[in-house]
């Protein structure tokens, strides 16, 4: 027998899985199945099979209906597919539009704070908002769309009373803490920010516009999501990919110190104060950056490998090649810190497969997911990121250069759209194209 035989659901289980994916960093893909019929196992990072006829096999057990407390005898899934299919259904039974209680921990950085205006401009359906700090921002008090709330000191046990988490705070802390929150039946769907399980094979890595169906079909309740370079860089990327085929990709990045957290924008900026009110010649004090940050270009992010690029430069060649799953595709990433605040910058250029012309680039971009939905501009106060606006959230071209229209931080902050200009023909000519880009990556990374 299949699992189809489970008595249907009082709604339509996708309904409730998109309500969650158009958020991942709005991720929240949910750990549902795309169908009910057939139980899925992941094998490798490119091929799904079915369970074993074993594994598959329901059992009859007495159950009580939860809608009408009724006890009846039904089919159920047996304890092997319990811990993977059980949970899935957990979420998928809500009716549409239910809200549902959304926990953040590391809600005081920056990333979290974004988080918690994606919900509140995106219109996500809480039932409950639980901000989890450490226990020297426990018991601050934030504004928020559904009033005020108070910073509670983290613990699983109150993280696993909620539907959906959202992870923003560590590597260690992910590895520690995510699997416990999100075990057995009764935890809950986790997101997470790190880099703690972009690479694990069970753990899907996804930018919910191009690959929400890899969240769909892991029966893992942990979710990565991509580091903030590969969040806005795929977003070009992968629109170019599915029509001439990428065959080999050279980015170049421009971070701002946000990529380093609230406390790398607090360096810069009281770096920066610093220098300007001292005597010529003054140079800033560094913790955070390998170097002084003001007035000041740094080419070393995150720790340098082997091969000598930088793992923050090899996260994008590890990350595209995952989520667009082309294995062997060649990418060579450089990563430059630099003196902005927020939106990193990229400048990419790529060799295809299939001939390519400038303005079938620019429509097809233009023409990106993400291009249809609505969205919302963050601006400062509770009232500017309770609005909801109409905004594109994948790409919008700002390719005017004879108007002085092009991306910089000052038009890309704040605001969801990966900006893109400069859309030319690469040196190989009818097989390349090139672009520079400009992205608030705190909310792609909020939202992806």
């Amino acid at each position: 027998p299949r699992l189809a035989t489970v008595p249907p659901m009082p709604c339509n289980p996708q309904v409730v899985m998109q309500r969650l994916l158009v958020l991942l960093v709005l991720v929240a893909q949910a750990a549902a199945f795309s169908s009910p019929s057939v139980l899925l196992q992941r094998t490798s990072s490119a091929s799904f099979t079915p369970l074993s006829s074993s594994a598959r096999l329901p059992v009859r057990r007495h159950v009580v209906n939860s809608y009408n407390g009724r006890s009846q005898s039904r089919l159920v899934p047996s304890i092997r597919q319990a811990s993977t299919f059980s949970s899935a259904l957990r979420m998928a039974a809500l009716p549409a539009n239910t809200p549902l209680k959304v926990g953040i921990c590391g809600a005081t950085g920056a990333v979290g704070k974004e988080i918690v205006g994606v919900l509140e401009t995106r219109g996500f359906p809480v039932k409950e908002l639980h901000l989890f700090g450490s226990e020297r921002s426990s018991g601050k008090v934030v504004e928020t769309k559904w009033g005020k709330v108070e910073i509670e000191a983290f613990s699983v046990q109150k993280a696993r009373e909620m539907d959906v988490v959202f992870i923003s705070v560590s590597g260690d802390f992910s590895k520690e803490y995510a699997k416990a929150i999100a075990e057995g039946d009764d935890g809950a769907v986790v997101i997470d920010n790190s880099s703690a399980f972009r690479y694990d094979k069970d753990v899907a890595l996804c930018v919910p516009e191009i690959n929400a169906d890899a969240a769909r079909k892991n029966p893992n309740k942990v979710i990565a999501n991509p580091n903030c370079t590969t969040a806005i860089g795929i977003m070009a990327l992968f629109p170019l990919h599915k029509r001439f085929g990428l065959k080999k990709v050279i980015m170049s990045t421009y971070q701002a110190a946000s990529g380093a957290g609230q406390e790398g924008m607090d360096e810069l900026r009281d770096g920066a104060k610093e220098v300007v009110n001292s005597a010529e010649g003054t140079i800033a004090k560094n913790k955070i950056f390998a170097h002084p940050l003001p007035f000041n270009l740094i080419p070393h992010i995150d720790v340098f490998q082997d091969n000598l690029y930088t793992k923050e430069e090899m996260k994008v060649t590890w990350e595209c090649r995952k989520i667009m799953d082309i294995p062997s595709l060649p990418v060579s990433c450089t990563a430059v810190r630099i003196p902005t605040f927020r939106a990193h910058a990229e400048s990419i250029v790529v060799e295809t497969e299939k001939p390519i012309k400038v303005d079938e680039a620019r429509d097809l971009l233009a023409k990106s997911p993400g291009n249809d939905e609505e969205g919302g501009e963050r601006g400062e106060g509770k009232e500017a990121t309770s609005r909801r606006v109409t905004e594109r959230t994948g790409i919008a071209l700002a390719d005017e250069p004879a108007n002085k229209k092009y991306p910089m931080p000052l038009t890309a902050s704040k605001k969801y759209p990966v900006e893109v200009t400069s859309v030319m023909i690469a040196a190989k000519r009818d097989v390349g194209v090139g672009w520079t880009h400009q992205a608030e990556h705190c909310l792609r990374r909020s939202r992806s």
